[in-house]
């Protein structure tokens, strides 16, 4: 408090000076000059309200950065979140479509799907599917320890037949994907909390997510290691991915591709802890 009171009174000083200035000088170069001073003081202002000059200068830049905006609704990772209001409930009108039967691993693809098409794209399952990047890992079991790709990587095993092996896809070749339909647009929203995929849908924005088949957490039985180039993952077989499209205080609402049902409900508490328990994955798109 007391370098803060220091600080005003310089500034108050320098002020003063500058006003002088103002009246003997006129010219254009004392006037930026002035500007000049006057800004460094309030970034020392600025410093003095903050614990250490690191985190001071972060902010600075932050504040320098931030692009104008004419509405509330382009986000980014510059913008506070809280500057969309946070809805009590939520239901979208997305386009619901079912994986089956082409794709029985394909839910994530056709969820993808579904949140292109919400954003007036017009593309289908079986593109995304064919576009997809793939890790083509061998599965292989080897002194009791399961050997197969990272679904970071690209999709694991088959899409079209469980005839094969295969799990999915998880977050990054997704949003590489969707990049490609709306570039520039992508947000992904991984490890974030999950009130931050409410506030996006609170904007009418739908969520591409990865949760499991039972919409609520397993138990450690359900979940095998695999062995991949890429490290050690722990995997569920009941992995799945879908399209949320709303919320209230007691359900979030999706379309599930895997049954065709649009705004399906799922307890909010339980599903949260299934979407946490596969790694916090989502990605939506921004408004340009």
């Amino acid at each position: 408090m007391t370098t803060l009171i220091i600080l005003i009174g310089i500034l108050t000083i320098l002020l003063f000076i500058f006003t002088r200035l103002i009246k003997k000088s006129p010219s254009l170069k004392t006037s930026f000059s002035i500007i000049g001073m006057v800004l460094l003081g309030f970034f020392i202002l600025f410093i003095a309200q903050t614990p250490n000059i690191a985190e001071a200068v972060g902010r600075m830049k932050t504040w320098v950065q931030a692009p104008l905006r004419s509405t509330n609704t382009f986000i980014d990772d510059r913008v506070d979140l809280t500057i969309i209001p946070l809805e009590q409930t939520v239901l979208l009108d997305a386009p619901v479509i079912n994986q089956l039967p082409e794709l029985p691993r394909g839910c994530e693809v056709t969820s993808l799907a579904m949140l292109l098409q919400y954003a007036n794209i017009s593309v289908d399952k079986m593109t995304l599917a064919k576009e997809i990047k793939k890790d083509t890992t061998a599965y292989k079991v080897s002194g009791g320890k399961v050997y197969y790709g990272h679904p970071n990587d690209g999709f694991v095993g088959s899409m079209y037949t469980k005839e094969l092996p295969g799990l999915g896809v998880y977050h990054k070749p997704i949003k590489e994907l969707a990049e490609k339909y709306l570039p520039g647009q992508i947000k992904d929203l991984s490890g974030s909390p999950f009130n931050e995929l409410k506030i996006h849908l609170s904007d009418k924005r739908p969520v591409w997510v990865i949760t499991n088949t039972s919409y609520k957490k397993l138990s450690s039985n359900q979940f095998v290691t695999w062995h991949t180039p890429s490290g050690v993952i722990d995997i569920t077989y009941k992995e799945h991915s879908v399209l949320l499209t709303g919320f209230d205080n007691d359900f979030v609402y999706f379309n599930d591709p895997l049954t065709g049902e649009k705004n399906k409900k799922a307890p909010i508490m339980d599903f949260e802890e299934s979407w946490v328990q596969m790694g916090s994955q989502a990605i939506t798109y921004l408004p340009r």
